[in-house]
């Protein structure tokens, strides 16, 4: 069995190619998937070279962890049918079509996967699209549920992630936050609460303050920013090291919170705030692009500003 997939050879180095699938087995689905999304965090780092080493790491590989579909085989022991609709946070399930090894350290940018049943979440159909951000709206759910911390009073950055922040913020009934954002093209779209430039912000007693952004050498001016006690929480994958000038952490007596990917439950808690309502994924997504113009669509989804979130459609 072969699939078209997005193929990463070396940094700066895709292309749309085929690979072939390992056999599932009695655990395993099948899916034909329809949309995949382009992450502008770890996806670019893997486009760049800059991406730290992680186990499975290295080239060729198939990025991407957000993917959407449909199943088309379900193995006797998996626990699904055919026909239902899933998200699937990528596979590992790729071979070169040489024999070699293909990575599949996120695996989700490929018509069809085969992945264990345990990893896939079932969605609903009337999603579409928007069915591919469920991991993007769980990592913004577990940034926000340590039971240690407080809701965000300013959010920094009003990309897909610092969007979700707010609106998930807005869904638990806290007050709304305060979003910076430097750039004016990423300062429209605010749904209840109020997006500005820092500059335009002359507050400095902030009792939480999540960073969305990933930007460098950030820290101590979010520190600056707090309020004696205050927490700033990295929700953002930063490439560069992360340090800060002690003695104004020191006065502020400030904590630091790094929030990593999703966990399982943060899918099954953020798919019923979607199914409820409490929770829309609308205008999150501003570009889609047909699989055939993938060099072109990571194009734009890694530099062009006005791009949220783009959208791979691999069903013609």
């Amino acid at each position: 069995m072969q699939t078209r997939a997005i193929l990463l050879s070396s940094p700066r180095k895709l292309a749309l190619g085929h690979v072939a699938l390992q056999a599932p087995g009695p655990r395993d689905l099948v899916v034909r998937i329809s949309h995949s999304g382009i992450s502008t965090g770890t996806e670019k780092l893997f486009w760049t070279g800059q991406m730290a080493p992680f186990p499975g790491m290295g080239y060729p590989l198939v990025p991407g962890y957000e993917a959407a579909g449909e199943i088309i085989e379900a193995g006797a022991e998996a626990g699904y049918k055919p026909g239902e609709r899933v998200f699937v946070p990528g596979a590992n399930c790729f071979v070169g079509t040489d024999g070699g090894p293909v990575h599949g350290l996120f695996g989700g940018a490929a018509q069809v996967l085969v992945t264990d049943a345990t990893r896939v979440t079932r969605i609903d159909r009337a999603l579409g699209a928007e069915g591919a951000l469920l991991a993007l709206a769980a990592t913004a759910r577990h940034a926000l549920a340590d039971p240690r911390s407080q809701p965000p009073e300013l959010i920094v950055g009003h990309g897909v992630l610092g969007r979700l922040l707010a609106r998930l913020t807005l869904a638990a009934g806290a007050p709304p936050p305060v979003v910076w954002d430097i750039d004016p093209a990423r300062r429209d779209g605010a749904q209840g609460y109020t997006v500005i430039h820092p500059d335009d912000d002359p507050r400095r007693d902030y009792a939480t303050i999540y960073d969305a952004s990933g930007a460098d050498g950030l820290l101590n001016t979010l520190i600056g920013r707090l309020t004696r006690g205050g927490e700033v929480v990295l929700a953002g994958f930063y490439t560069q090291p992360v340090s800060f000038a002690f003695p104004p952490a020191f006065m502020k007596e400030a904590r630091l919170r790094i929030a990593a990917e999703w966990a399982p439950e943060d899918l099954l808690a953020t798919r019923k705030l979607i199914e409820s309502g409490a929770l829309s994924l609308a205008g999150l997504i501003t570009h889609r692009q047909p699989v055939e113009a993938a060099v072109d669509a990571y194009t734009v989804a890694f530099n062009d500003p006005r791009c949220l979130k783009m959208i791979l459609e691999w069903e013609s």
